[in-house]
């Protein structure tokens, strides 16, 4: 894919500004108010790159991992309010 013109003076591709403003955007809506004000690193060090092992029982999927980074608790209030930014299904016809 060919940048224009004004990404390559910028020196940023309009990719990683796109991903930084929607990172920005989703910490503003789905994360608590303790976390809210972590840095995008941060954020990724601590929520998105940490090891875990998925295990699949039947319908629904586990997540085992280390409750050093993030606590448990706030890692199922992280999810519950992702889930809460799907919009509702629509009534059938």
């Amino acid at each position: 894919m060919r940048l224009s013109t004004p990404s390559r003076r910028c020196g940023i591709p309009w990719s990683y500004a796109l991903a930084y403003n929607l990172a920005n955007f989703l910490r503003t809506l789905a994360l608590p108010d303790e976390i809210e004000r972590w840095s995008l690193t941060t954020l990724r060090e601590k929520v998105v790159k940490i090891g875990a092992k998925v295990i699949s029982h039947g319908r629904y999927l586990v997540f085992q991992m280390a409750e050093v980074a993030v606590p448990r608790e706030l890692f199922g209030r992280i999810l519950d309010r992702i889930a809460r930014l799907r919009p509702p299904d629509p009534a059938p016809c």
